[in-house]
């Protein structure tokens, strides 16, 4: 896994100081630790970009007051307007403590079932997970080339070494639903049967009448 180092400068708590680091164009930063206090920091906008505006999961290094961090992204704010990063949570990171953090899932190939015309229908980018520091992956790999139409991927599914994952097993992860055009002539042509079965009653009707 790729670890992004982070050169901080040290801040003190509260809006006052947080406010201050944006006007010169920094995010300010809290470093949650298990059984410490919160270190509070800030760095430059452009040294997020790499961690933030990823599909990759990754390990940070954050460098402050001659101390360095091992830790993960914990969470975001943006601005509700100009989408910008305006404050930013780690969480530290202890080696032979578990730690249950959120990682990306990459849908690798095109499925059989796209190429027959079915409609992919994707319900989780990312994936809920319980491991030792040092098994954290970049992100979850699934492989869905075989996927046919009617097929789907569920939680249960997935084989992940020294690692727990913590959502609904029954969960869908990917489906290949069957495409609507098909659907609707189904439709039609059992309307249409029942509309001739319809006629030849009729027809019975007027001939028994006779």
């Amino acid at each position: 896994m790729e670890v992004i180092t982070l050169d901080a400068k040290a801040r003190e708590a509260g809006k006052k100081a947080a406010k201050a680091a944006r006007k010169e164009g920094n995010v300010p930063c809290v470093l949650y630790g298990r059984g410490t206090e919160p270190c509070t920091f800030e760095v430059p906008e452009l040294s997020l970009r790499d961690l933030i505006y990823t599909d990759e999961f990754h390990t940070v290094a954050v460098e402050v007051d001659g101390k360095s961090y091992n830790c993960v992204l914990k969470s975001v704010d943006f601005h509700p307007v100009s989408d910008r990063p305006i404050h930013v949570d780690f969480l530290m990171l202890k080696e032979g403590e578990y730690i249950t953090i959120p990682v990306p899932i990459h849908f690798s190939g095109i499925p059989m079932g796209v190429r027959n015309g079915g409609t992919r229908k994707t319900f989780l980018n990312k994936l809920a997970i319980r491991c030792m520091p040092e098994n954290l992956p970049d992100h979850i790999e699934i492989d869905v080339t075989k996927l046919k139409i009617g097929e789907s991927i569920l939680v249960r599914d997935l084989k992940l070494e020294n690692i727990e994952i913590k959502a609904a097993m029954d969960q869908t992860l990917i489906a290949i639903a069957r495409p609507r055009v098909i659907i609707e002539l189904d439709e039609e042509g059992e309307e249409g049967e029942e509309g001739e079965e319809g006629a030849d009653g009729d027809a019975a009707g007027a001939e028994a009448s006779e």
